[in-house]
C-alpha cells in the first residue's frame, strides 16, 4: 500500500490570486517526504537519522506543475522510494487533487553527510532496510 499524506493548502501558500506560490510546493515535497521517513523509520524522521549519525542534505530536487491548486483545496501527496546508492537515497512523490487529477509530480535526492566532516558516508543498512521494497 502506497505512502499518502493530506495536505490542505493554506491562505499563507497562495499568492495574491489565491492559488498555491510555486515555491511552497517544495515545502508541500520536503514534508511528505518526512511523514514517509517517520512511517518508514517507526519515529521522527529527521531525528532518527540524525541519530544513525547522518545528515541529509538535498542533491537533487525537481518538480513539474500539472494543475493548480487553491486557498482550502485538500491535495493527497503519495511519496514512494527510489534508487538507493551507496551514499545516497531518493524519493518520488506525486500530489492528487480531490477530483483525482495530478497536481505535480516531483524527486528528490539526499547524500548522507558524516556532521563532522561534511563528507558522504555509506547509506546506513537501517535506512537502507527502512527504505528497500517500496
Amino acid at each position: 500500500m502506497p505512502f499518502t499524506t493530506p495536505r490542505k493548502i493554506l491562505f499563507g501558500d497562495c499568492d495574491p490570486a489565491g492559488i498555491v506560490y510555486t515555491p511552497r510546493i517544495s515545502y508541500f515535497v520536503i514534508e511528505a517526504i518526512h511523514e514517509f521517513l517517520s512511517h518508514r523509520l517507526g519515529g521522527e524522521g529527521l531525528r532518527k537519522l540524525f541519530a544513525m549519525g547522518v545528515m541529509p542534505p538535498a542533491r537533487a530536487l525537481s518538480i513539474e506543475f500539472l494543475a493548480p491548486m487553491a486557498w482550502d483545496d485538500l491535495i493527497h501527496v503519495q511519496v514512494s522510494s527510489g534508487p538507493l546508492g551507496s551514499t545516497s537515497f531518493s524519493f518520488a512523490v506525486e500530489a492528487r487533487g480531490a477530483g483525482g487529477e495530478v497536481c505535480f509530480r516531483a524527486s528528490m535526492t539526499q547524500v548522507c553527510v558524516c556532521p563532522e566532516s561534511k563528507q558522504p558516508v555509506a547509506l546506513p543498512d537501517a535506512l537502507r532496510e527502512a527504505l528497500r521494497n517500496d
